[in-house]
């Protein structure tokens, strides 16, 4: 529109010298001027028909707390000023911004979180470490080679005996969070042990890698609303599981994957641990959630609000 009123300002400019208004059609300037603003209006139409909406972040019936996803859109200007050269609609020069939701992970009340936004194309693994010391070289050079990163909870008196490994770990890029000190039911513990249990091990693992977690993934899937909270006052969220492998019940490797794939969608967290079955399978694994068009990423990677395009 912004063209259409400097060319309109442009003619009545020249009536008034007396210069007829159809001769300065003929100007090259002029007639730019109007294919320019059919392609900003072009752009525009482009932009108002393929705008995504953003997602807000919801506390859902089924699976709690769910992080929100960016929308995405047009910038008109931007698009328009890569095309305006050639003169015509290109949709390969178009310039995208993502738009944040109105509500976020962070402004939810506490609530465990079991999933990743449905519309993220996305999916996370989860390991928890306890034991199970031999088989984490092999389980590291299968994530190296197909390039994956995972979020590994540590056990606080595990990172104690064993802050080489743990050290490990953190150094080939993976993300470290929070698996309680010594295994317990937190359902049976009180206020004052449950902060024990998750301050002591963010202790240990802060002097021991450097680093101090924001994710908590309760021993067992064990937890109430105290734990949930006691956590959030730590400054962390809660991490279940939408997809678990039971390896330690040691299942045959390629039934285990089969059975894990066939449930994982958009948003999926698999929970696993250095076993066996997931030193001989996770390869497997991980090509065939690959070939359903998933990505996979840490547990922030998969709570981030960027969108995956």
């Amino acid at each position: 529109m912004k063209y259409l009123l400097l060319v309109g300002a442009f003619i009545l400019a020249a009536g008034t010298f007396g210069i007829p208004s159809n001769a300065m059609f003929q100007d090259s300037t002029i007639k730019n001027a109007v294919i320019n603003e059919a392609l900003y209006q072009e752009i525009k139409s482009y932009s108002e028909q393929h705008e995504i909406k953003p997602i807000d972040a919801k506390v859902d019936r089924v699976w709690k707390a769910m992080p929100g996803y960016n929308g995405l859109v047009v910038e008109v200007d931007a698009s328009y000023d890569k095309m305006k050269t050639a003169g015509k609609f290109d949709e390969t020069k178009l310039v995208f911004k993502e738009v944040p939701p109105a509500v976020h992970l962070d402004d939810l009340d506490p609530q465990p979180i079991f999933r990743g936004n449905p519309d993220k194309p996305m999916v996370s693994l989860l390991i928890n470490v306890a034991w199970g010391d031999e088989y984490i070289p092999a389980i590291l050079n299968i994530l190296n080679d197909q390039q994956v990163k995972a979020t590994f909870f540590f056990d606080g008196s595990w990172t104690k005996k064993n802050p080489d490994l743990a050290l490990m770990i953190y150094n080939e890029g993976h993300e470290i969070g929070n698996h309680a000190y010594s295994h317990p039911d937190l359902q049976k513990r009180s206020r004052t042990e449950t902060m024990e249990e998750i301050s002591k091990t963010n202790d240990v693992i802060e002097q021991t890698i450097g680093f101090k977690p924001k994710w908590f993934g309760p021993p067992s899937g064990s937890f109430n609303q105290q734990t949930i909270d006691v956590a959030h006052e730590l400054n962390m969220k809660t991490i279940l599981w939408t997809v678990d492998t039971v390896d330690w019940k040691k299942p045959e490797p390629s039934e285990m994957v089969r059975r894990v794939v066939s449930k994982v969608e958009n948003g999926s967290m698999i929970l696993m641990h250095p076993t066996d079955p997931v030193a001989k399978g996770l390869g497997a694994m991980i090509a065939d959630i690959k070939a359903k068009g998933l990505r996979l990423g840490t547990v922030s990677d998969l709570m981030s609000e960027n969108r995956i395009d």
